[in-house]
C-alpha cells in the first residue's frame, strides 16, 4: 500500500510531487534541493552550506517516515558543476559514516531554482 509522507520541517513540493512516497518497507524520497523549510528560501552560501540543507531536509523526511540514514540505501547526487563534488562528498559523508549506500553522482546542466545540489534518497527497512 502506497503511503505519503510529509512534512513540515522539510520545504514543500514545490511541483505535483510528493516529499516522499513509502510502500512495503521502502521510503522513496524526492530530489531535495537546498530550500530551509522555514523560510522557503534557498539557503546562502556555496556548496557546503547548500549540501548541509540538503541533508537536513532528508532527514526530517526520514525521521518522520520513522527511517535513519543507516536505513538508505541508494543516493542520486545531482551537482550543478563537478567541481563541487568534493565539498557536497564531505558533508555528505558526514551523514554515512557506516555501510554508506549505494550512489550515483552525476553533473546536470541546470538544477531547479538555480541551486548548486540536489539528492534523491531511497531507504528501506
Amino acid at each position: 500500500m502506497k503511503k505519503v509522507i510529509n512534512t513540515k520541517k522539510a520545504p514543500a513540493a514545490i511541483g505535483p510531487y510528493s516529499q516522499a512516497i513509502e510502500v512495503d518497507g521502502t521510503l522513496y524520497i524526492s530530489g531535495q534541493v537546498p530550500l530551509n523549510p522555514n523560510s522557503g528560501k534557498i539557503v546562502e552560501g556555496g556548496i557546503t552550506e547548500q549540501t548541509e540543507q540538503v541533508m537536513k531536509n532528508i532527514e526530517a523526511i526520514l525521521t518522520k517516515a520513522g527511517y535513519t540514514f543507516d536505513d538508505v540505501v541508494k543516493s542520486t547526487c545531482l551537482l550543478s558543476d563537478m567541481s563541487n563534488f568534493a565539498a557536497m562528498n564531505t558533508v555528505y559523508g558526514s551523514r554515512y559514516t557506516n555501510n554508506p549506500p549505494a550512489r550515483a553522482a552525476f553533473a546536470v546542466k541546470e538544477l531547479p531554482l538555480g541551486v548548486l545540489v540536489e539528492i534523491e534518497t531511497i531507504a528501506h527497512k
